[in-house]
C-alpha cells in the first residue's frame, strides 16, 4: 500500500491511520505524537518498546553519553502496557479485525483502536497543557467473550537512546500504591523522577509488583465477561532536578492532585488550554479538507514542540526524538517564531530571552575562534554553547568521518537572531525589551560581525570570507549575498538601536559600551561598514550571483547529479560530495533572503526564482515552503500550491531523509512546520508591514474556497477572512487604536470593533 494513501483527515482536526506499516515505525511514531512544550511522547502503541522507537523526550534534560553528542534524554516511559487476552499478546499486526491510530489536533490526543477475536480495547492518551508534568491514559477493554485478562503495565525504563546510554544509575521504588523510577544522567548527574499510578475500574483484580531489568512493572489479572468493559485509567508525572530541586517530592505530590482530581477533570482543563491556544493559532481554509488538516498538522508539531514554560531552545527535531540534540538552530529564529511573533508575542518575547540567557555561549565561541562580540552557537543547547561537533557526517563510501564547518563558517545564525529582533520590534514595538535585552544582544553581534570582516583594501569594501551559507552544500565560499546582506541589516539597525540608547538611556549606554568593550572607534567603523559591506549586483538578467564565482560551477541540474551517487546516502556537500563543484543547491539561499526582506522587485525576485529553483535539490525540509512564498509574490500560483502541498507533507509523507552521511536526522521537521503558517500569511495572504500599514496582496489557490486567519500588530488584533471575490478584515473591539489596511494600493482606515470589506 502506498504510505501517502494512508493518511486520512477527519472534520479538519484529526488524522487517522486504518493500516499500520511496520516499516513506517520512525515516522508514524513522530506524526503521531503528543505533547506539550515539557515533554513530547511518540505516538508509538502502548506496548512499544526500544525496538519500536518509544520515547518520551523530556526537555532541559541536556547530556553526553558518548562523549561527542549532548542531547535530550529520552525518559523511562510510564505509559507502557501490554495486554494478554486468553494468554495471547494483544498485538498490533495483520491478525487484527479492526485497527484505527487517531491524533486528535483539536486536543492534542492520541486515540487507537484494536480489535482481535477476543477483544476490543480503546486507548487515549494525552500531555497535560494545564498540568505539564502529567501525561494521562484511559485504556479501556471490552470482551467480546469471557476473557481472563494478564496485564503488564508501569515504567520501562530500558529505552531507546540514539547515542547511547545516559543514565547511570537506576533505583526502582514504591510509595503507596504508585510506582516510582529515579534515573541520574551520565554527564551532569541530573535526577529525573518518573512517578506511576493505575487505577481499575469495573471489575475485581489481583496485582503483583515486579520490579528488575530498569523495569518498575506490575501485574494485574482479571476475568472479564462477555460484553462488559474494564477502564485502566494511568496517570504519570515527571520532574528533573533542572525542574526544581525536590522533583521527587514534586513528582508525587502532582501524581496524589491528578488522581484526587480524576481522569475526567483532568482532560476538561487540558482542553481548556488547548481551546485557547487554537484561537490565537488556528487557520481555517474552505472547501479543502486535506489541505486544512494538512496546515493544522503543522501548526500543532510547532507548538508541543515550543518549551513555553522556560528559557530553552525550539529543537530542529523538537521533542519527538533525539536527533539534532534537542538543539536550536537559525530554524528558531527564522522558521519557527514568526507564527508566534504574529499571533502570540509573548511566545516570541520567550524565545528572544533564550538568545540573550544564552549571550555568555555565544562569547565564549567568538573568543575560542579569535574574534570578539557574541557568535551565537549553530547548534545551541540550554546554555548557548556551541553543540555542533567538528565531524557531523562520515563518507558512506570510506568510512571516514567528514569534517564540515557548519559550526565555524555559518556565521549569518548571529545576524539572523539580531534580524529577529528588530522584527519583533517592529511588530510589537516592545521598546522596552529592545532597550532592556534586543541593545546588547545586537551590539555584540555587530562586534562579532566588525571582527569576522575582512577589510578589501584594494577595492575599499568589507567582505565576508570562508563562508557557508544556507545552502550546506558549499563550504568555503566568499561574499554569499544571504550572509552579507543580514551583516548590512544588522549593522544598521544596530545602529538605530545605539540612535535609541543615547537618546532614552544614555547612561545605560554608557555602562553597556564598557561592559562589551566597544570603543567610539568600534561604532564609526559599524557606520561605516553599513555602506562599505559588499552586496552583488544584479546582472544584466538581473539574476544576482549567490556568491563569489558561483556562475563557473558546472550547471547540472539536480536529478541527472543524483545519477552520479555511488551509495544513495552519500552526504552531497563539503568536501567531496557530489554537489561541491556544481550549481546544485541543498536548499533556498538566495530565495530565502528575499522571504526575510521585502526590498527587492518582483521582476528580480522572478528572474532569480528562475535561475535557483531548478539548480535547488531541497535537501532540506527548510526549502520548499520558501520557493512557495515566492512563487506567490512573483505570480507563480499553480508552483506557489504545489511547494505548500510539498512541505506541509515532508512528515506526513515522509518525504525527507531520515539518515544522511550515517547520520539519524529523523524525526519531526519543526521548522518546516512553522513555515506552513508563513506559507498561508506571507504568501498566500501576501502579508506584510511597511511603515505600521498593513499590505494584503491576496493570491488565493485555485483549490480553495477561502480562508481565515488572525494577526497581531502592535497589541491590535484582526480577523482576516479571503475569498476569491474580497478580502475582509476585522478589528477587534478592544484593540487599542486604527490600523491602516492596504490591499493592492486601496488603503482604508479600520477602527478598534469595525470590519471592512475589499474588493479583489
Amino acid at each position: 500500500m502506498n504510505f501517502n494513501n494512508n493518511i486520512n483527515t477527519e472534520l479538519g482536526f484529526d488524522i487517522f491511520e486504518d493500516q499500520y506499516i511496520e516499516s513506517q515505525g520512525i515516522t508514524t511514531g513522530s506524526n503521531y505524537m503528543f505533547g506539550n512544550g515539557y515533554l513530547g511522547y511518540r505516538g508509538t502503541h502502548v506496548d512499544g518498546t526500544k525496538e519500536d522507537f518509544a520515547a518520551c523526550i523530556v526537555s532541559d534534560t541536556y547530556d553526553k553519553a558518548d562523549d561527542k553528542w549532548r542531547e535530550l534524554c529520552n525518559a523511562p516511559n510510564g505509559l507502557f502496557l501490554k495486554l494478554r487476552a486468553n494468554g495471547k499478546v494483544l498485538k498490533v499486526d495483520d491478525t487484527l479485525i479492526n485497527y484505527k491510530r487517531q491524533l486528535v489536533l483539536s486536543g492534542a490526543m492520541l486515540k487507537t483502536t484494536l480489535e482481535d477475536e477476543t477483544v476490543i480495547v480503546n486507548t487515549e492518551r494525552f500531555a497535560s497543557m494545564d498540568r505539564l508534568h502529567v501525561i494521562a491514559m484511559k485504556y479501556t477493554i471490552i470482551a467480546k467473550n469471557d476473557t481472563s485478562i494478564l496485564i503488564e503495565t508501569g515504567i520501562d525504563g530500558d529505552v531507546w537512546s540514539i547515542n547511547g546510554e545516559h543514565f547511570v544509575e537506576y533505583n526502582l521504588d514504591k510509595s503507596s500504591d504508585n510506582l516510582l523510577t529515579h534515573t541520574v544522567t551520565k554527564e551532569f548527574g541530573t535526577d529525573l523522577y518518573v512517578a506511576e499510578s493505575t487505577k481499575v475500574s469495573g471489575v475485581e483484580y489481583k496485582e503483583e509488583f515486579i520490579a528488575e531489568n530498569k523495569k518498575n512493572m506490575r501485574n494485574i489479572e482479571l476475568t472479564i465477561k462477555s460484553g462488559d468493559q474494564v477502564v485502566v485509567t494511568k496517570f504519570v508525572t515527571i520532574y528533573s532536578s533542572n525542574d526544581s530541586d525536590t522533583p521527587k517530592e514534586n513528582a508525587l505530590s502532582l501524581l496524589a492532585e491528578v488522581k484526587t482530581l480524576g481522569y475526567k477533570e483532568v482532560l476538561r482543563t487540558h482542553q481548556i488550554k488547548w481551546d485557547e491556544v487554537w484561537a490565537k493559532h488556528d487557520i481555517r481554509i474552505k472547501g479543502n479538507l486535506r489541505d486544512e488538516t494538512l496546515t493544522r498538522f503543522n501548526l500543532y508539531h510547532n507548538i508541543i514542540h515550543t518549551p513555553t514554560h522556560g528559557l530553552l531552545p525550539v529543537g530542529a527535531r523538537g521533542l519527538s526524538c533525539q536527533a539534532y540534540q534537542g538543539a536550536a538552530f537559525w530554524d528558531q529564529e527564522i522558521f519557527n517564531l514568526p507564527m508566534y511573533l504574529y499571533s502570540n508575542p509573548e511566545v516570541a518575547k520567550n524565545i528572544l530571552m533564550y538568545r540573550y540567557n544564552t549571550l555568555e555561549g555565544a562569547r565564549e565561541k567568538a573568543t575560542r575562534l579569535g574574534y570578539r562580540g557574541a557568535f551565537y552557537a549553530w547548534i545551541s543547547g540550554k546554555s548557548g554553547e556551541e553543540l555542533c561537533p567538528d565531524f557531523f557526517f562520515k563518507d558512506i563510501i570510506t568510512g571516514r568521518k567528514i569534517r564540515n564547518h557548519f559550526n565555524i563558517w555559518q556565521i549569518h545564525v548571529s545576524s539572523d537572531i539580531a534580524y529577529t529582533i528588530w522584527r519583533y520590534y517592529e511588530v510589537t514595538g516592545d521598546i522596552d525589551f529592545v532597550l532592556d535585552f534586543g541593545a546588547e544582544m545586537m551590539l555584540d553581534i555587530s562586534l562579532f560581525l566588525l571582527t569576522r570582516s575582512f577589510y578589501n583594501v584594494d577595492k575599499d569594501r568589507y567582505e565576508y570570507i570562508r563562508l557557508l551559507g544556507p545552502d550546506e552544500y558549499h563550504e568555503n565560499v566568499d561574499n554569499n549575498v544571504f550572509t552579507n546582506y543580514q551583516a548590512k541589516y544588522t549593522l544598521e539597525k544596530t545602529m538605530e538601536v545605539f540612535a535609541m540608547m543615547e537618546e532614552k538611556r544614555p547612561e545605560e549606554l554608557k555602562i553597556l559600551l564598557d561592559k562589551l568593550e566597544i570603543s567610539d572607534r568600534n561604532i564609526e567603523i559599524m557606520k561605516e561598514m553599513i555602506d562599505k559591506i559588499y552586496i552583488k549586483e544584479t546582472g544584466k538578467d538581473k539574476v544576482i550571483e549567490q556568491f563569489d564565482n558561483y556562475f563557473q560551477l558546472e550547471d547540472v541540474p539536480p536529478a541527472e547529479l543524483a545519477t552520479r551517487l555511488i551509495d544513495k546516502a552519500e552526504y552531497w556537500g563539503w568536501p567531496n560530495g557530489i554537489a561541491v563543484h556544481t550549481q546544485v543547491l541543498k536548499q533556498a539561499d538566495l530565495i530565502q533572503l528575499f522571504v526575510l526582506h521585502d526590498d527587492f522587485d518582483v521582476d528580480i525576485l522572478r528572474a532569480n526564482f528562475d535561475y535557483y529553483e531548478p539548480r535547488t535539490e531541497h535537501g532540506s525540509s527548510l526549502s520548499p515552503a520558501m520557493y512557495s512564498i515566492i512563487a506567490s509574490k512573483v505570480g507563480y500560483d499553480e508552483m506557489a500550491y504545489e511547494y505548500f502541498v510539498k512541505s506541509c507533507t515532508v512528515d506526513l509523507y515522509n518525504a525527507n531523509k531520515a539518515i544522511s552521511g550515517g547520520t539519524f536526522i529523523g524525526g519531526i521537521h519543526t521548522a518546516s512546520c512553522g513555515a506552513v503558517w508563513q506559507m498561508i500569511i506571507f504568501g498566500f495572504a501576501g502579508y506584510s508591514v511597511h511603515e505600521n500599514v498593513l499590505h494584503f496582496k491576496p493570491k488565493m489557490p485555485a483549490e480553495w474556497d477561502g480562508f481565515d486567519f488572525s494577526v497581531h500588530q502592535r497589541h491590535n488584533y484582526l480577523d482576516v477572512v479571503v475569498s476569491e471575490e474580497s478580502i475582509a478584515v476585522t478589528s477587534k473591539v478592544d484593540n487599542k487604536e486604527s490600523l491602516t489596511i492596504d490591499v493592492y494600493g486601496e488603503r482604508a482606515e479600520i477602527k478598534p470593533g469595525e470590519s471592512i470589506v475589499i474588493k479583489l
